[in-house]
């Protein structure tokens, strides 16, 4: 792949992922699925990280108040996503916690309006990552920090692509079905970028056996959510794509802060 291929994929899953805005000149090739862009999903991660990472850092140096700092930090996170991952979770939690059936949680997960499953759920995301960033801002240098939340954005978006590649789209006319479905290769690459590039610029700041276990952490629950996505909807969509995100993430944060 060359390194122009690069670029325009990195810069296309960055526009796809986030709320920063991307030029126009990188989706000029129509014939390009964003489903072949996914391979590199966890590289924009890490630029989609940077930000919030930069500020923890920052906070973490100045003995912020590690609470508060968690709050500000995720809050950056959020708005820089536009909380497309965090809808895709209480999408999803509607769906799966009150459709009876297939039929009836994907229609349930299509309705706009969040209801008591996607409440609870998306309150429970906050706690979870505010309550482990807290811990980690208290007990990591800053540049610590800063490394251990663009590892786990980076993981977080490989699983992504795992999820997609791993299940049929459970609408075949869905958001999810029309951006195509990466194969194999993205999804062994998106993997080897997300878990490669993840151990190895953090695991410095940790323990090398606890470190092992919270990478596996997230690829467990990945495994799980799509036996789970099967079971209920025969499939994925982009709301469970993006829950995989927001699953994997709190998983990883979770049991970072557990062994740190």
């Amino acid at each position: 792949m060359r390194t122009g291929d690069y670029l325009t994929d990195i810069m296309r899953s960055l526009g796809f992922l986030s709320r920063i805005p991307v030029h126009d000149v990188f989706f000029a090739d129509e014939h390009r699925s964003m489903a072949e862009s996914s391979r590199v999903f966890p590289l924009a991660g890490i630029l989609i990280a940077i930000p919030s990472a930069c500020v923890a850092a920052i906070l973490v140096a100045n003995d912020a108040d590690p609470v508060l700092s968690a709050v500000i930090v995720l809050t950056i996170a959020t708005l820089i996503t536009g909380a497309l991952h965090e809808d895709g979770l209480a999408d999803t939690a509607d769906g799966f916690g009150g459709g009876s059936s297939k039929e009836r949680a994907l229609e349930i997960m299509k309705d706009s309006r969040i209801g008591t499953y996607g409440a609870i759920a998306l309150i429970l995301s906050f706690l979870l990552r505010v309550a482990a960033l807290a811990a980690l801002m208290r007990d990591l240098s800053a540049l610590g920090i800063a490394i251990s939340l663009i590892a786990v954005a980076c993981l977080s978006r490989g699983a992504m692509v795992w999820h997609w590649q791993a299940l049929a789209p459970a609408r075949p006319s869905g958001v999810a079905a029309s951006a195509g479905q990466p194969g194999a290769t993205e999804r062994t690459r998106a993997l080897g970028y997300g878990f490669g590039v993840a151990g190895v610029i953090a695991m410095n700041y940790y323990t090398p056996f606890p470190f092992i276990l919270a990478l596996a952490a997230p690829l467990a629950a990945t495994y799980l959510f799509n036996r789970y996505c099967n079971r209920k909807i025969q499939g994925h969509t982009g709301d469970t794509i993006g829950a995989t995100q927001q699953i994997t993430e709190i998983v990883m944060l979770s049991a970072l802060a557990l062994i740190v």
